[in-house]
């Protein structure tokens, strides 16, 4: 049995961006990966719009509820993929971060938060490819 790999999605309120990265990575990836998502100031919901998205593609994240990230998360994973919360996400010396630029489609319609699912998963599937991570 392979080890596993972990992936820690992170954004300020954990109930867009990192939910749907999440989501998109947990259909998307082999078995042996491991998928958290966490924010700096999480919101007290998902955001709907980005519930309406993905549903679209038949994932749901209406069980998900935004959490915040906690030192436990960030040593359970191998990598931390940022998406916009700067300086509030944290950085952990031999942790490898990759920061994503992808706008917050929080107080976004139904288009513009399709986009940005859209975004995420092309990235989501491309870093997968690139770790062959992808399931087959």
């Amino acid at each position: 049995m392979s080890k596993s790999f972990g992936i820690l999605f992170l954004c300020v309120h954990n109930a867009g961006r990192s939910q749907m990265a999440a989501a998109l990575t947990r259909s998307l990836a082999s078995a042996n990966v491991v998928v958290l998502s966490g924010g700096s100031a999480p919101a007290s919901s998902v955001n709907p719009m980005a519930l309406a998205a993905m549903e679209e593609l038949g994932i749901s994240i209406a069980d998900e509820q935004p959490k915040k990230w906690t030192m436990e998360m960030l040593h359970e994973v191998d990598v931390v993929i940022s998406m916009g919360c700067g300086d509030d996400c944290p950085i952990l010396p031999g942790k490898e971060r990759l920061d994503w630029e992808i706008t917050d489609p929080a107080g976004q319609d139904l288009d513009f938060v399709r986009r940005v699912r859209d975004e995420i998963r092309l990235r989501v599937e491309e870093f997968l490819r690139e770790r062959q991570l992808l399931a087959i």
